[in-house]
C-alpha cells in the first residue's frame, strides 16, 4: 500500500518549492531504486529506512526495493475555496482523494515574496485553510441529511447509524472544530466515519517552512506551530524548503559536507517522509534474499496473514505460516541461517501481530 500525502497552503508559502525538492530527491533515488515515477503534479520517493541496506548487505541481494510515499501537490488554496474560489472545488477534490495533508505554513520573513494577506502570520494561515475545510465537510454533509433521515424513518438501520455519526461530526464542524476530533465509539463506527470522506478527518502534518538560518533550531513562528499540532493532536516538522531544493541536487560526499555546514544532522525532507509515513500508523517488514531485499508497508496491528496478502492475495488466501525473524538478531546473527542456528527463526501462525522490522518469509498454499 502507498501512502499518499496531498501538500496544502496558502499561496507563496514555499510549497512549489518544497515539492520540486521532493520530485529532485526522487530523481536523485532513480539510479537506486526502482519505481521512482515522476509526472506533473506527482513524486514519489523511498522512504529512507537504513535497516533495508543492511539487510541487503548480508543477504547479497542483488536490488533493493524500499516502500514508497507519494506527494500530490495541491494549487495553493485561498479564502472562499469551498464555494469555488481559484477553482476552489478542484482543489478540494484533489485533497478527498488522499490518505494524508501536509499543510506547509509560511515561518519566514521575506520582502521579495509577498504574503497573501500581507503578513506573515501562521496560525492566521492555517485558521484559513482549516477553514475551507470545515465549510465543504459542512457543505457535503447538510446535503446527505434528508436523504438519511428518509431512509432511517424507513427502519434503515445503517442509515440510522449513520445519521447520528453527521450529526455529531457537524455539531463539532459547527463549533469550528475539524471531524477528525469526533470521537468512535468502537471499529465498525470509525470504518462508517471514513466512508463519509471528509476533509478535515484526515491526519494533518504541519510543514514549518522556516528561514535558511532556523533550519536546525526552528524559529518563534514555528513553535507557535508546533503547539498548534500538539494541542490537536497532529504532527509538525521545521524545514526550509529553500535549503531541501539545494540539498536535492546534491550528490552523496557534497551532500553530507553541505548538511554538516547547515548544521544539520539530515536532510529535512528525510525527516518530512518518515514523519509523514507514520502519520497512519503504518509499520515496515522485510522479505530478503539472493534476488531482493524489499520493504513492505502495513498498518499497525496488522496480523501474519494480512501482512501476506500485501505481496499477493494468494499468500492471503492460503497463509500456512510465517517463518519470523526479528531486524535485530537477523543483523546480529548474519542472517537466516545464523538466526535458524540460534534459535531466532519463530513459525508465527495466522494470530501473529507482525512487528514492525521483522523479517518474514511465508509459506502457503496453492
Amino acid at each position: 500500500m502507498a501512502l499518499q500525502c496531498g501538500i496544502v497552503g496558502l499561496p507563496n508559502v514555499g510549497k512549489s518549492t518544497l515539492f520540486n525538492a521532493l520530485t529532485q530527491t526522487a530523481a536523485a533515488q532513480a539510479a537506486n531504486y526502482p519505481f521512482c515515477t515522476i509526472e506533473p503534479n506527482v513524486g514519489e520517493v523511498a522512504v529512507p529506512d537504513p535497516r533495508i541496506d543492511a539487510l541487503a548487505a548480508i543477504a547479497k541481494s542483488a536490488q533493493i526495493i524500499p516502500t514508497r510515499i507519494t506527494f500530490v501537490d495541491i494549487a495553493g488554496i485561498v479564502k472562499g475555496a469551498s464555494q469555488g474560489e481559484g477553482l476552489g472545488n478542484q482543489f478540494l477534490a484533489n485533497i478527498r482523494e488522499v490518505d494524508a495533508i501536509l499543510h506547509v505554513v509560511r515561518c519566514f520573513e521575506d520582502a521579495d515574496v509577498t504574503h497573501v494577506s500581507g503578513a506573515v502570520e501562521p496560525i492566521s494561515d492555517i485558521d484559513t485553510i482549516e477553514t475551507e475545510l470545515m465549510l465543504a465537510d459542512l457543505d457535503s454533509l447538510e446535503k446527505r441529511i434528508i436523504t438519511l433521515e428518509k431512509r432511517a424513518r424507513g427502519q434503515d438501520k445503517e442509515a440510522a447509524a449513520t445519521l447520528e455519526l453527521v450529526n455529531r461530526s457537524l455539531a463539532l464542524l459547527r463549533e469550528g472544530k475539524p471531524a477528525r476530533l469526533v470521537t468512535r465509539k468502537d471499529a465498525e463506527e470509525d470504518k462508517r466515519f471514513r466512508m463519509l470522506q471528509l476533509l478535515t478527518a484526515k491526519p494533518v502534518l504541519y510543514v514549518c517552512n522556516v528561514e535558511e538560518a532556523s533550519a536546525a533550531t526552528g524559529n518563534s513562528r514555528s513553535a507557535i506551530v508546533e503547539q498548534r499540532a500538539r494541542e490537536e493532536g497532529a504532527r509538525a516538522v521545521v524545514i526550509s524548503a529553500k535549503i531541501e531544493s539545494e540539498i536535492a541536487i546534491l550528490p552523496g560526499a557534497e551532500r553530507t559536507e553541505f548538511l554538516e555546514m547547515q548544521g544539520l544532522e539530515e536532510a529535512g525532507l528525510d525527516r518530512l517522509i518518515r514523519t509523514a509515513y507514520g502519520l497512519l500508523d503504518l509499520i515496515t517488514y522485510f522479505t530478503a534474499g539472493p534476488k531482493e531485499a524489499r520493504a513492505w508497508t502495513i498498518p499497525r496491528g496488522s496480523r501474519a496473514p494480512q501482512a501476506a496478502g500485501v505481496i499477493h492475495t494468494d499468500f492471503e488466501k492460503g497463509f500456512i505460516r510465517a517463518e519470523t525473524i526479528a531486524y535485530a538478531d537477523y543483523v546480529a546473527l548474519s542472517g537466516e541461517a545464523g538466526a535458524r542456528d540460534a534459535g531466532k527463526l519463530r513459525l508465527e501462525g495466522k494470530e501473529y501481530i507482525v512487528a514492525d522490522g521483522d523479517v518474514l518469509h511465508f509459506r502457503f498454499a496453492n
